[in-house]
């Protein structure tokens, strides 16, 4: 058996490291292939901002000529000097189920991080924690929603083997629409409406660089203290704000404000890896007209992003957000929602996803490992 390791040069290997999944989950039916576009545009220097405090190495495993993994190295300056940690990370990770294989793209992108000075290495993120991260750790029979990952049992092993330990696990929470709003809820939106004041509206589409540069402020605002979290950059979060236009529902995006002052929000969206999971990584005329049609189709969502300010964090903000938007799903005819990912140690939001009926239905796990000069 022949096995090499080699760094991504043009066009072509490009191509072969976007594709590879293919191979990987060929034959699985919860695996959804992502929009080969959306990743060209992921991975492009010039095209996401995130490479501009960031850079990156991509490697392809090949044996006897064929790829059968890929693997990528990052560094991700705005981390290291937001957290005060000297850290590298591997992300966009696939392989066959071959241990050696996986070992030495782990040994690649380790001795590239040290090359750099980095003392860990944690991931997956691909790129980052603010995008797909994490290996799907429970869950497996059942089809990932947008922006979440699905990956294969054995990357679990190879990780563990090749000394990687737990960094955190990732609950993913499933709530019906069906199972309504608990009444205990319901008299706590009432009290905390009476004695608040606080107001909920939904995004304006017709104002949308005010609202979205409102979201921009309470995102990086409300997540300052999570573990893994970067604040973006105003150019990630107009691209981010971007990306979600063309299939959020504005009537998911909501605000909760204070004498007309934001102090919280909560960001819901359609679960389009139903129409991508059809359109098999290709989004052309055709691809666009079966998007357009099952748009009105989509029966799941996913609470994306939820937050509040810090000195309105115990005065019953989330609660008034998770009741407005489960209404709203409610009346535009979705089904049921994820909400997460959580952190595992999040016990306040944790517990209140339990308590409004969500029940954890997936868990993923983040790694890290000590680098040495070994």
């Amino acid at each position: 058996m022949s096995l090499k390791i080699k760094e991504v040069n043009g066009e072509k290997d490009l191509n072969q490291f976007i594709k590879l999944p293919w191979k990987i989950y060929k034959g699985n039916n919860y695996w959804v292939p992502p929009l080969i576009s959306e990743v060209e545009a992921t991975l492009d220097l010039n095209k996401n901002p995130f490479w501009e405090h960031a850079h990156r190495i991509l490697f392809l495993a090949f044996k006897d000529g064929e790829v059968v993994g890929r693997i990528a190295g990052i560094v991700d300056g705005n981390h290291n000097n937001f957290h005060n940690d000297d850290i590298g990370f591997f992300g966009f990770f696939e392989c066959i189920e071959d241990y050696k294989v996986a070992k030495a793209l782990y040994y690649k992108v380790s001795k590239w991080l040290r090359y750099y000075g980095k003392n860990s290495m944690r991931g997956p993120v691909n790129p980052s924690m603010n995008e797909e991260c994490a290996f799907l750790l429970e869950g497996f029979d059942k089809c990932p929603t947008v922006m979440m990952p699905y990956t294969q049992p054995y990357y679990i092993d190879f990780a563990e083997e090749y000394g990687f330990k737990k960094a955190k696990d990732l609950y993913a929470f499933l709530k019906l629409i069906k199972d309504g709003i608990p009444e205990r809820i319901e008299r706590i939106v009432k009290v905390i409406r009476k004695r608040t004041g606080i107001k909920i509206r939904a995004f304006d589409m017709k104002n949308f660089r005010r609202d979205a540069n409102l979201l921009k402020e309470l995102y990086n605002s409300a997540w300052e203290k999570n573990w893994g979290f970067v604040p973006m950059t105003e150019e990630e979060m107009d691209l981010t704000a971007s990306n979600l236009k063309q299939f959020a529902d504005p009537d998911l995006v909501l605000f909760a404000e204070v004498d007309g002052k934001p102090v919280g929000v909560s960001v819901t969206i359609p679960d389009i890896n139903f129409i991508l999971k059809k359109l098999n990584g290709k989004l052309g005329l055709l691809g666009i007209l079966k998007f357009l049609y099952y748009k009105r189709k989509i029966k799941g969502i996913r609470s994306l992003i939820g937050g509040v300010k810090k000195e309105y964090r115990n005065k019953g903000v989330i609660a008034l957000l998770y009741y407005e938007t489960e209404k709203a799903a409610l009346k535009n005819g979705y089904e049921w929602c994820e909400l997460g990912w959580n952190l595992e140690d999040n016990d306040l939001i944790n517990k209140f996803d339990s308590e409004i009926g969500g029940k954890i239905y997936k868990k993923y796990r983040i790694y890290e490992k000590k680098l040495t000069n070994k």
